[in-house]
């Protein structure tokens, strides 16, 4: 309750990090119908304009030199997707902002190379500028990781690892856990997590809706705040401002 008042109030700013989870990116028009994981071009300039203006972007790998910075914002984008290239980095290069990519290896392979494809192809993902882009790990299937077993969990993160190194992407050992997902209970989450630790990884994250604290107290359940497609102005600014729109 304490942590929650100070937090109201501004009193941690500088331990808070607001860690907000993106994923696709398209102009009004081309949205088709209700679509929560799409966010419009026209609202997310205006959301990008209104973090410039309050708080300042990091990427994962920079947060332990700024530790004593205020108002710490991280922009993450799930997946990789094309539009994210053609719409996201654009804006980011505007405002000079900057923004980590989770990238789900095995969905990159696996889409088309034609004009239909969604994904973007290895290439595109390697020559994005590292001023404004930092790449993170999603896992190679996308597979819920709360579903499989740790064998293959460690497989498969292994695969993401491996074909970012054989692609010669430089990443950040930052994993975002598909769906939000993964082992929760006893034993399994404590083995999930030491495989977490030996593969390498230094922090990964969940959804949660809440605003996170760095140092964090726990490295493997670090929480993001959705930012969904339909949300208002008003709504957005209030998720920025406690992690979530219900107390």
């Amino acid at each position: 309750m304490l942590r929650f008042v100070k937090r109201t109030l501004g009193f941690l700013s500088t331990e808070s990090v607001r860690i907000l989870m993106y994923h696709k990116v398209l102009p009004e028009k081309e949205i088709p119908g209700k679509d929560s994981l799409t966010v419009s071009t026209e609202n997310l300039e205006t959301q990008l304009q209104y973090i410039k203006n309050n708080y300042n972007t990091l990427f994962f790998s920079e947060l332990e030199a700024n530790k004593k910075q205020t108002n710490k914002l991280i922009l993450t984008f799930d997946d990789g997707y094309l539009n994210n290239r053609q719409y996201l980095i654009p804006l980011l290069e505007k405002y000079r902002l900057k923004a980590t990519i989770f990238i789900p290896t095995g969905l990159i392979q696996n889409d088309t190379a034609d004009e239909s494809r969604n994904m973007m192809t290895f290439e595109e993902i390697r020559s994005l500028n590292p001023e404004f882009v930092e790449i993170a790990l999603h896992s190679h299937s996308h597979s819920n990781y709360s579903q499989i077993s740790l064998q293959e969990a460690e497989n498969d993160l292994q695969e993401n690892i491996r074909t970012l190194e054989e692609k010669q992407i430089t990443f950040t050992k930052v994993l975002a856990y598909p769906y939000g997902k993964f082992p929760k209970k006893g034993e399994q989450k404590k083995e999930f997590f030491a495989m977490l630790k030996k593969a390498g990884i230094t922090s990964a994250v969940r959804i949660g809706n809440n605003i996170a604290y760095y140092p964090w107290q726990n490295n493997f359940e670090i929480k993001r705040i959705d930012i969904k497609g339909g949300d208002s102005f008003d709504v957005f600014k209030w998720k920025l401002r406690l992690g979530k729109i219900k107390l």
